[in-house]
């Protein structure tokens, strides 16, 4: 978690600690729900925070137009998901989607 955003870490690289300092570590992420790019610069021996992903399933009830409406195969709630363009294809009426469920975002994945 960056910046209160779940996001993936593309790279890590450490510094040499120096003669007044601890080692840093320069970490650059990428937003899982906004795909912006942050990097932050932390001690080598900080802590971070880490989203509980919950990876689901769930079949499409209805689409209109980038908004689609999804039932859960496991408790068979339903509720409204933005649909990312390159799965417009596959999310059609009927059809059973993955998704990431992170607090109360969602993202649908493929």
């Amino acid at each position: 978690m960056v910046e209160g955003e779940a996001c993936k870490v593309l790279s890590i690289t450490k510094s040499k600690p120096g003669r007044h300092g601890s080692a840093k570590a320069r970490v650059e992420v990428v937003g899982l729900f906004d795909n912006k790019k942050r990097i932050i610069v932390k001690p080598a021996s900080a802590t971070v925070t880490i989203p509980m992903i919950d990876k689901k399933k769930a079949q499409v009830i209805s689409v209109s137009g980038e908004i689609a409406q999804l039932m859960d195969m496991e408790d068979y709630s339903t509720f409204e998901a933005k649909i990312p363009p390159e799965m417009k294809s596959k999310a059609q009426p009927g059809s059973e989607i993955s998704y990431w469920k992170v607090g109360d975002r969602i993202l649908i994945r493929e």
